[in-house]
């Protein structure tokens, strides 16, 4: 892992209760409304960065099986706890399972690797996806790379997210730009993507 990265975790190990707080109650429906009609149903979801837990429990409501993972263990047992099931704790480049997934869920959570390592991030996870296999993902919608109050960020438009597909078998099948749905964020854009394997 960078520096960046363990800088990263450290953030949401330090702040886990105050970020849970803060996320747990955001209503997510106008996303989950473009992710789940796609997935098959009681189909299986990697929610890669699961954070507080929110969307997973979602999910499992819903009656997907999920497989959730976090690389903050602060995180990870405050998820776990309100999903009923572990978390695994791993950050995205050393997570290795044997496991196909129908669909994968990274919301707000890829925009914490450095652009340098984003294509082999998303050429790992299309391997996890089974063949038409659905993929959310989000980022802070712009141009930069930086680090914001104590987290690296990396921001991608449209044309930068397409180029970070290249050699992954991932095709862009619908993006979007929304506001921040947590209170006092609205200025805030975000790049939604639904992204499809081959």
């Amino acid at each position: 892992m960078t520096y960046s990265t363990n800088k990263t975790i450290l953030f949401y190990n330090e702040n886990a209760q105050d970020f849970y707080d803060s996320t747990i109650n955001v209503d997510m429906a106008s996303l989950y409304k473009e992710f789940l009609p796609l997935i098959q149903p009681l189909g299986h979801i990697l929610d890669a960065g699961c954070g507080s837990g929110r969307d997973s429990n979602a999910f499992l409501t819903q009656g997907f099986k999920v497989t959730a993972i976090d690389a903050s263990a602060e995180l990870a047992v405050h998820a776990s706890k309100f999903i009923g099931q572990p978390v695994i704790v791993t950050d995205f480049q050393s997570f290795n399972i044997d496991e196909v997934y129908d669909g994968i869920w990274a919301c707000a959570s890829m925009l914490h690797i450095p652009l340098s390592e984003l294509n082999q991030l998303f050429i790992k996870f299309s391997q996890l996806l089974r063949k038409q296999g659905v993929f959310y993902c989000s980022f802070k919608y712009g141009a930069d790379s930086k680090e914001r109050n104590g987290r690296f960020f990396t921001d991608l438009d449209e044309l930068s997210l397409h180029d970070q597909l290249v050699g992954s078998e991932l095709y862009i099948e619908k993006s979007w730009i929304t506001t921040d749905l947590r209170p006092n964020r609205s200025n805030e854009k975000w790049l939604n993507a639904i992204l499809r394997k081959a």
